[in-house]
């Protein structure tokens, strides 16, 4: 019904991915967007709005409020009010506005580490320093140190956090999500969830928690950050979203944006009412075909001498340790070997990549073949 298989040429459309190597035989695995077309409900929507011819402000419409609202609800059992939802250009403006508006200058935000490369940028953009938490390895999955984060937040009063886990793929369970949320407790910390990849989840059975939904103290002491752009392939069009349940940080947080904060671009809005209203069919042959992706990567990578990789639980992202390898420019060598993936030192791991296998099945076979090759003839 959907053909997930299907290679698109993206060179002409200057998408940033392929923009990167243009010219080259490299095959762009990096950044985080598919190569699948987006659901085709919304490119109905976008093609009869952009027929319309007249793009000027716009506002979401009260259905796409009410489709938020109602998914709450239905994937969650959590019952938010339509004036909780804080309409946003994207989830990192989002981030460096919470970073903004939820620390002191003589207070450090937490994060995990490694994470997606925005979250250590983001403190030092608004003058702050960096407390990191380490994720480290537990029963084949990456979670955060909580000796670490307790200690952390006894001096801050702000942890981003990232759930699903990107990279890692983590799916934070309830009781981890509540030890979280015990210490943020204790230390009376904000708690800002980029909740961003949490409708890839790959591992059936393990569902996706917004934090706010734990208890009301967590609703009280958080935002989140969510959006349809990974899910449904639409980044380039700009909208995301927050939920924040406190009206006393919603409020800090809109003053915040005044004036800085950019609309949400008008087809994005068109985009996002389409893909949650029509998309749940595309989006759950999507997530097949990622998790078929996902098992080949890990089969063929965890046999390949000095390579290891956890399946991600969620996300069509993997993060691959090739530490045993000790390749002085890990990057550069899978370059050559015509694969274009995200060094690691990027997100706080120097001894691992990033690789997109969000993308038809031959592109993804043809990528491992070639890295594969190359780690094998070095």
């Amino acid at each position: 019904m959907f053909d997930f298989d299907q290679r698109i040429d993206r060179r002409p459309t200057r998408a940033l991915k392929w923009l990167k190597y243009e010219g080259t035989d490299i095959l762009p695995m990096w950044v985080a967007d598919t190569e699948f077309k987006a659901p085709p409900a919304v490119i109905k929507a976008l093609s009869e709005r952009v027929d319309h011819g007249i793009f000027g402000y716009s506002r979401p419409s009260p259905n796409l409020t009410e489709l938020l609202v109602k998914r709450m609800a239905e994937l969650y059992d959590w019952h938010i009010e339509a004036d909780w939802l804080v309409y946003m250009p994207g989830v990192v403006p989002a981030l460096n506005l919470a970073c903004q508006t939820f620390s002191q200058p003589d207070s450090p935000i937490i994060t995990v580490k490694p994470i997606y490369y925005p979250f250590l940028q983001a403190p030092g953009f608004h003058g702050r320093k960096a407390a990191y938490v380490d994720m480290v390895e537990q029963d084949g999955r990456w979670v955060p140190d909580l000796a670490q984060l307790e200690e952390t937040a006894k001096t801050s009063d702000l942890l981003l956090l990232c759930n699903p886990h990107n990279p890692g793929g983590t799916i934070y369970t309830k009781e981890e999500l509540l030890a979280i949320n015990d210490i943020a407790q204790r230390h009376e910390v904000i708690v800002c969830s980029d909740e961003i990849h949490c409708d890839l989840l790959l591992d059936e059975g393990k569902p996706h928690i917004p934090y706010a939904s734990l208890n009301d103290d967590a609703a009280n002491r958080s935002l989140i950050l969510m959006a349809p752009s990974k899910t449904f392939n639409i980044a380039g069009l700009c909208c995301s979203f927050a939920i924040v349940p406190n009206p006393e940080l919603r409020k800090r947080f809109t003053r915040a944006a005044r004036g800085i904060m950019a609309d949400v671009n008008l087809l994005g809005f068109v985009a996002a009412e389409a893909a949650y209203q029509d998309g749940a069919d595309w989006l759950s042959a999507q997530l097949d075909y990622l998790r078929a992706n996902r098992d080949l990567l890990v089969t063929r990578l965890n046999k390949v001498p000095g390579v290891k990789v956890l399946p991600p639980e969620a996300t069509y992202l993997a993060w691959i340790d090739i530490s045993a390898l000790q390749l002085s420019d890990p990057v550069g060598f899978f370059e050559q070997a015509g694969v274009g993936l995200s060094s690691g030192g990027q997100f706080g791991g120097s001894d691992f990549i990033r690789l997109n296998f969000g993308c038809s099945r031959a592109m993804l076979e043809e990528a491992l073949d070639r890295m594969i090759t190359a780690i094998e003839q070095r």
